[in-house]
């Protein structure tokens, strides 16, 4: 019987390793193997910028508009400068450290994937999973500041401020989408993992 059919298509030839007869990866297995590597080399850098991105976007974000108070009812209002700043609310000083830990993780971790070191793999994963945890907390409580500074909360008095604030509003829009973006690409590097080890066990 010819070799390449008893091994079930999974190895073309056989090579001789110490004198013994040991089966060589066919053409196509190598193939996948580089495309999974390709592509988690590619998930981890663009995780990395924009996990990256989303921090500087929120860590630079200030707005500061003049609002007029009234003081008492009987005189004009005051115009007084009022400031918003991302470190002023905690979710968002949240938000920018989990997008911090998560780039610099994405950079070690890009380091670990472009030396090749295989011994790290399965700790690879467990981080990325912990990871994502992590982007989605952060993500999920900016985002809930977010909605009431956008929408305010009648129930609780509280009144929105994005109409004032719109430059400061649109900016913690768009860093949550980018660091939303990176977190599908930090559950993508996941399921990358588990088809490596679906096709090596």
């Amino acid at each position: 019987m010819d070799n390449s059919s008893a091994t079930g298509g999974k190895y073309s030839t056989q090579a001789m390793v110490d004198g013994v007869d040991r089966p060589t990866p066919n053409h196509d297995t190598i193939h996948q193997h580089k495309g999974l590597r390709t592509g988690e080399l590619v998930l981890r850098a663009g995780a990395l910028l924009l996990t990256l991105a989303a921090a500087i976007v929120l860590g630079i974000n200030k707005q500061t508009k003049t609002v007029p108070v009234q003081i008492i009812s009987t005189m004009p209002p005051v115009n007084v400068p009022v400031s918003a700043k991302w470190h002023y609310l905690s979710a968002f000083t949240f938000f920018v450290v989990c997008n911090a830990i998560a780039c610099a993780y994405a950079f070690f971790s890009l380091l670990l994937a472009l030396i090749g070191k295989k011994g790290a793999a399965a700790a690879t994963v467990i981080l990325d999973l912990l990871t994502v945890a992590l982007l989605f907390a952060g993500n999920g409580a900016a985002t809930a500041v977010g909605l009431i500074g956008y929408k305010g909360n009648s129930h609780v008095r509280w009144n929105k401020v994005c109409n004032v604030f719109d430059r400061f509003c649109h900016q913690v829009a768009a860093a949550l989408g980018l660091s939303l973006v990176g977190s599908v690409l930090f559950v993508l590097l996941v399921l990358v993992a588990v088809v490596r080890l679906h096709r090596k066990y």
